[in-house]
């Protein structure tokens, strides 16, 4: 059996991921920029969708302060990799929405898609829900149709989330992960979009697919982190 399968080990593998995370949040130095952007969208009330890409998952809480943001839930896949995230973000405030984004090359396997955008569009309509919308199988920052579906259908306002972190870890995974060190350098890019009105899919997902990268790369700018 592999590690991740194990719910025991799962429990405590995530319990101490989410205390290194905790650390890591108080002892970066952290910049924000368009910060105004954010606030506005939790002020109003409502639903909003927190757009990150896959690579910087363990960064995304921090920047969803739980105090005065809008109460979120993420969009999680629900194999053994998603479970164990799942079972660590929740140790950080955040519940899960599980699901996957939907894969076209594997069309009879339905890995809770269309469960999770019910239960995603239901979560819009009281506050946000994070997505990482080239998760969770890649490839890295290409953008799966799902996240512009679901502003569409609900109408919700998007936040875009560039993040980043220096010193950091890089898994040696499909999007080359991010794990946070502590005492280091921290930055949080906001950016906002809405559906256009009458747009096709296709062009608003290379629209917001360059905007997600570009809120990143200046995060990354800030942080001194090198692009991969």
């Amino acid at each position: 059996m592999k590690p991740l399968r194990n719910p025991v080990i799962q429990s405590v593998l995530a319990s101490i991921l989410a205390g290194w995370l905790r650390l890591c949040y108080a002892t970066i130095r952290w910049e924000h920029r368009n910060e105004d952007v954010a606030e506005a969208v939790w002020k109003q009330g409502g639903g909003a969708l927190a757009v990150f890409w896959h690579s910087r998952t363990s960064l995304a809480p921090h920047s969803w302060p739980l105090d005065r943001a809008l109460p979120v839930k993420g969009v999680i896949s629900r194999s053994a990799d998603g479970e164990f995230i799942a079972k660590a973000v929740a140790r950080l405030g955040i519940p899960a929405v599980r699901g996957s984004s939907s894969n076209k090359d594997k069309t009879d396997r339905d890995k809770g898609g269309t469960q999770a955008l019910r239960d995603g569009l239901r979560q819009l309509k009281v506050g946000g829900l994070a997505i990482t919308p080239d998760g969770p199988r890649g490839p890295a920052r290409r953008m799966a149709e799902g996240l512009p579906l679901m502003a569409r259908l609900s109408k919700a306002p998007v936040l875009f989330i560039g993040l980043s972190c220096n010193p950091a870890i890089r898994l040696n995974s499909w999007d080359r992960a991010l794990i946070p060190l502590p005492f280091g350098r921290g930055a949080i890019v906001w950016d906002r979009a809405d559906f256009p009105e009458g747009a096709e899919i296709a062009d608003v997902i290379a629209d917001w697919s360059e905007r997600c990268t570009a809120v990143e790369a200046q995060a990354d700018a800030i942080t001194g982190l090198e692009r991969i």
